[in-house]
């Protein structure tokens, strides 16, 4: 599988939807194969909160392969040998688009506070002008899952003619209250840490010790995350071998997973990224700009496929299987599929195998 990672550089103004300007701005990409001589296999993919541009493959001296490596590769579900997959950085993030911690042109100062709040509509509207950069103007499909399943649906609303198909999993019309309640934790979790200075860090400060602040968010992340039942099968109530039952801090097995799991997260994910990020989530609605969500999924033409999670507890799967209700009444394509998994929400990166298949006869 042939991978090239690049940077875009864009000089002319994207407008967000706050009413600001980003000017100029970056958008760090990866591809995956070849495109073909009308470039008819193009397949966009969107990544996650956490996710990058780097869903498969490996890197020289890496690791850890791409996020979605199980899913995308030669022979795989979306197989590089018949598509050109591309995966962008979104606007916000720290792999490489601009965001917070970039500097604010002419001068060579961080935004950090400065940077405007961007939103999954924001996002999108970047990866077109990438897209546009490069000399394409339709997709095969756009696939991703949470806030890459916004993404999705996002392109299928705004752009109608740009995609075939569309293939949004555990994702959602509009972030609800549960979820922007496990944001909140994340987020006074950040802004209390006295090491965040309000955002006036520098940007390698975390690198050896990571924010505590942000390894506390993560855990409530992590848990809603996974399910009751994913956390039985995996820890048990086993106890840390080392750890005394009676002493105070002694761990469970859950306690360590989640130190251990958050405390390197927080060593390599920017705080501000995360806070600008976690507010892109929150303020998804597709229904804003429109006069409601019908208005907004009329518009759609792809055909559009939903992909839910039977334990998701962050996105449930009646978000879902709404939009497929309302786009069935209005006569729309549209495909509902709830799958049997007892992992949470974390299952559209874990369980691959439960829904491969059905990626594979959506691109057939």
């Amino acid at each position: 599988m042939k991978i090239e990672t690049k940077i875009k550089s864009f000089s002319s103004p994207l407008y967000l939807e706050s009413g600001r300007i980003l000017e100029p701005y970056e958008i760090a990409y990866e591809t995956y194969g070849e495109p073909n001589e009308d470039k008819s296999n193009v397949i966009l993919v969107c990544h996650a909160l956490s996710g990058s541009h780097h869903a498969a493959g490996m890197y020289d001296g890496d690791r850890k392969e791409g996020w979605w490596d199980s899913l995308i590769g030669d022979g795989k579900a979306v197989d590089t040998r018949e598509y050109f997959v591309i995966c962008a950085n979104v606007l916000g993030s720290c792999f490489g688009s601009t965001g917070p911690m970039s500097e604010n042109y002419p001068s060579n100062i961080p935004y950090r506070l400065q940077f405007p709040v961007v939103t999954v509509k924001d996002m999108v509207r970047a990866q077109m002008q990438l897209l546009s950069a490069l000399g394409i103007y339709h997709v095969r499909a756009v696939i991703g899952g949470s806030m890459g399943g916004m993404q999705a649906l996002q392109f299928a609303v705004d752009y109608p003619n740009f995609s075939d198909d569309i293939i949004s999993l555990a994702a959602t019309y509009e972030t609800r209250p549960w979820t922007i309640s496990f944001n909140k934790v994340a987020i006074e979790a950040i802004r209390r840490d006295p090491r965040f200075k309000n955002g006036n860090y520098d940007k390698d400060d975390f690198r050896e010790d990571g924010l505590d602040g942000l390894a506390i968010g993560r855990i409530a992340g992590h848990i809603s995350y996974l399910s009751p039942h994913s956390m039985d099968q995996k820890f048990s109530k086993n106890y840390v071998g080392t750890d005394g039952l009676f002493e105070l801090f002694g761990r469970y097995e859950v306690e360590r997973y989640m130190e251990y799991n958050t405390s390197n997260f927080s060593k390599i994910f920017d705080p501000l990224s995360y806070l600008y990020i976690v507010k892109a989530i929150n303020t998804f609605s597709l229904e804003r700009g429109y006069d409601s969500l019908f208005d907004a999924l009329l518009r759609i033409k792809s055909a559009v496929h939903l992909i839910s999670f039977r334990s998701d507890y962050l996105f449930f799967p009646d978000e879902m299987e709404y939009i497929h209700k309302v786009m069935q009444s209005n006569g729309q394509s549209s495909f509902y599929t709830e799958i049997d998994s007892d992992y949470g929400h974390d299952a559209f990166l874990i369980e691959i195998d439960k829904f491969d298949d059905l990626i594979r006869e959506i691109l057939a």
